[in-house]
């Protein structure tokens, strides 16, 4: 029996979308950029003011959001049966957003079954794992759930301006929404509202990248805190080194480089333009 069957019928609009790239000019011929696919999927009836926008995580795409590695139903579709408007961007350079290293420079590594099974089986905590349906041993499920990764871009600082301004374009099309983001798109998701701010009503941040100058081996730093590339701060930071000295110790888990120092105003972002809900 086809496996469809099983699925229980909706009635949804649905559709797609791009949010289209820098054009390039290389060798008397134009390129396209690091444009970014949105999907979308809408219930019959919407009973929510606001879309969610779903940003999936570093080296995956937008299919994190739509079905387990198991075969569940993703929190897309739980989202539009509880009457949300959802879009799901595949980010510039994943998934169906095209990566071309001649506009986007060179890419970093990909991504192992090592590294997966480090990540998300750690044997320090073998026993204690709650979160996952399948077995560690479940071979299919882990086949399934390491197809969906590619490598990222080995600039943090280019991708993550890049999607900021992707999104910012995004919701300068939909009006203001949500957005949920996903552990690498977690800077993307301030870097809009900051860009944004009338346009971001929430920002659930689930396992935000981080912590604050965090450093990610073979792409980059958080070298602005939370993000790699410059926020608005109230008071104004003229550089990373002064957000570092203005930042308590054990907000940076005492990365080197950081000092606590009680004199000077803690740097927040400005203006705060959401209550954000972060999620580990």
């Amino acid at each position: 029996m086809a496996f469809w069957k099983n699925a229980a019928l909706r009635t949804v609009r649905r559709g797609h979308m791009w949010i289209s790239g820098d054009r390039i000019e290389r060798d008397a011929e134009t390129y396209q950029c690091g444009p970014l696919f949105v999907e979308w999927e809408v219930p019959e009836e919407v009973t929510h003011p606001w879309p969610i926008v779903l940003v999936h995580g570093g080296g995956y795409q937008g299919t994190e959001w739509l079905d387990t590695p198991d075969g569940r139903p993703g929190w897309a579709q739980r989202l539009v049966e509880a009457g949300y408007a959802v879009l799901v961007v595949d980010r510039p350079g994943q998934g169906r957003s095209p990566y071309h290293v001649e506009t986007m420079g060179p890419m970093g590594p990909g991504f192992s079954y090592e590294h997966g099974r480090d990540i998300y089986f750690p044997t320090k905590y073998e026993g204690q794992h709650t979160q996952w349906p399948f077995a560690r041993g479940d071979e299919a499920a882990m086949d399934e759930f390491i197809a969906g990764y590619g490598p990222l871009s080995a600039d943090l600082a280019f991708s993550e301006d890049m999607e900021a301004d992707r999104i910012t374009k995004l919701l300068d099309r939909i009006g203001p929404s949500i957005l949920l983001t996903h552990s690498a798109s977690g800077p993307v998701g301030w870097l809009v509202a900051d860009r944004r701010p009338g346009l971001v009503k929430g920002i659930v941040a689930v396992e935000p990248m981080g912590p604050p100058f965090a450093h990610i081996p073979n792409i980059g730093s958080l070298t602005w805190g939370l993000a790699a590339v410059p926020l608005s701060w109230e008071p104004p930071v003229a550089s990373p080194e002064e957000l570092r000295a203005a930042t308590p110790a054990c907000a940076c888990l005492r990365l080197p480089g950081c000092r606590s120092s009680p004199s000077p105003p803690k740097p927040q972002p400005s203006p705060p333009p959401v209550d954000p809900l972060l999620s580990n």
